[in-house]
């Protein structure tokens, strides 16, 4: 659902897509080929949020601030399942693991990828190409090329999701038994199966 606040209607970009279930408010932007998943809250209500192209905010995200805060996402940003992001900034192509938490004013490194279930305290800076975990977070070890094109393909396939979306998503009742022309998933698969190769 999108929602006009106190004048300010959301822009996204129509390459985009942003699921039924999700809830974008206010003061928003979303660029090209960025997917937003169901449940999640997009609220630009004390201040600006702003998706640059090719991000994905994935199921059950929560992207708010602090009164006069803008939250930025940088290109290619990749925010997992169930992260809260609260006030901070995203530099490109880095990778938020699901159910992390990343606090106001923290700045989360171009190509850095911060581990699942992990704090990121407010005012802390995670450099470029850096991998940290834990609460509160600790930088690890560097991301490798390797890592960092394993990330920038997972995120590829979510950039190609908008599209595959607004061209398949239906909303339907369920079936009672699992018919026979069941279609298979094993074009998936092998796209999958290319990334996880390249490791």
């Amino acid at each position: 659902m999108i929602y006009s606040f106190k004048g300010f209607t959301p822009v996204v970009d129509p390459s985009s897509y942003v699921h039924p279930l999700a809830a974008v408010t206010g003061n928003v932007i979303i660029g090209k080929n960025v997917y937003i998943g169901p449940g999640a809250a997009i609220r630009g209500d004390w201040g600006g949020i702003i998706i640059k192209d090719g991000c994905n905010v994935q199921e059950n995200c929560t992207i708010h601030m602090f009164p006069g805060v803008e939250v930025v996402l940088e290109e290619a940003a990749h925010v997992g399942h169930g992260a809260i992001i609260h006030g901070a900034y995203l530099k490109s192509n880095c990778m938020i693991g699901m159910n992390s938490v990343i606090m106001d004013r923290a700045v989360i490194g171009e190509g850095s990828i911060i581990g699942a279930m992990t704090f990121v305290p407010a005012d802390m800076e995670i450099p470029d190409r850096k991998i940290a975990v834990g609460n509160p977070a600790k930088v690890i070890k560097d991301v490798t090329d390797k890592m960092l094109a394993w990330k920038s393909k997972g995120t590829a396939l979510y950039q190609s999701l908008p599209k595959d979306m607004r061209e398949n998503l239906v909303e339907t009742e369920a079936l009672t038994e699992i018919p026979k022309d069941r279609p298979s998933q094993e074009k998936l698969f092998e796209v999958w199966n290319e990334i996880k190769s390249s490791d």
